[in-house]
């Protein structure tokens, strides 16, 4: 293998490697901003340069004047507009978080947030309090977080149990959890039009049934009538849990069996697949 053979493999090894790294850094951003705003905010700044080329290539030069005018300020724009988003990133990438998370610290969260979880339903279960719970997952929930009385607190039995305390402001409605955090409370969610749901269950079931079909989290339901507890996912209803029998499908819904690393949050998991 001559020099020059070998000069240019090492060009084509270098260049694959600078194009994998580009791409890993817009997935790690695209996982950041994922379920926000931000998103829309980025559609619409994608249409602007589409707007600009098409308008470039068609020789609309009005339309090309005024997206030529646009763009030079883009950069300074996104910075304004996503200084949330960048500032998490920054924040994360402090913290070493934002490309590595220890499989043990990922395992921990999940074993206290599903804790909080289960307490807080079998407490409420048994002194009849009505609940409802969606863990939003990989698709985005940020729309129904918008309807609520947004939180942003860290998960914890009590303050589930305390959300919906009859007679209280926010106990009417659902709560979201985003991430590792409550993001919102008293939200609400689409109602299921199935003609299969019985008679004797209420709006809360509607709601919790709704959104597994549009959205694929996982939703817990404590009824206030009964005390019974029930879980949705996927546009299934499962029904009269028991705490130990929520635990084990909570489990298995939202961890991987086997602990990945991962580099978004806590949520960031994938459904554990058959065998």
């Amino acid at each position: 293998m001559s020099l020059g053979d070998i000069s240019e493999f090492k060009t084509y090894l270098i260049n694959i490697v600078d194009i994998s790294l580009v791409w890993f850094v817009i997935y790690k951003l695209i996982l950041v901003i994922r379920g926000t705003k931000a998103v829309q905010l980025l559609k619409g700044i994608t249409v602007i340069i589409l707007v600009s080329i098409l308008s470039y290539y068609l020789e609309l030069n009005t339309l090309y004047w005024m997206m030529k005018q646009t763009l030079p300020w883009g950069f300074l724009a996104v910075i304004i507009i996503f200084q949330p988003e960048l500032r998490r990133a920054l924040e994360q990438l402090g913290r070493g978080s934002l490309f590595s998370r220890s499989s043990h610290q990922v395992e921990t969260e999940q074993e206290v947030f599903l804790e909080a979880v289960v307490k807080a339903t079998e407490y409420m279960a048994k002194r009849r309090i009505g609940a409802l719970i969606s863990i939003e997952r990989e698709t985005g929930m940020s729309d129904y977080i918008e309807t609520g009385i947004l939180m942003d607190a860290h998960v914890s039995s009590e303050l589930l149990i305390n959300i919906f305390i009859p007679n209280t402001p926010l106990h009417d409605g659902a709560v979201i959890i985003h991430n590792d955090k409550i993001k919102a409370a008293a939200c609400y969610l689409p109602l299921s039009e199935s003609p299969f749901i019985s008679k004797e269950l209420g709006t809360r079931h509607r709601a919790a049934l709704g959104i597994s079909e549009v959205t694929d989290s996982v939703t817990v339901v404590v009824s206030e009538e009964t005390g019974n507890i029930s879980l949705t996912k996927n546009g299934e209803l499962h029904r009269d849990l028991k705490p130990a029998q929520l635990q084990e499908m909570l489990t298995k819904e939202l961890t991987t069996g086997s602990i990945k690393t991962s580099s978004a949050s806590l949520w960031n998991w994938r459904r554990k697949r058959d065998g």
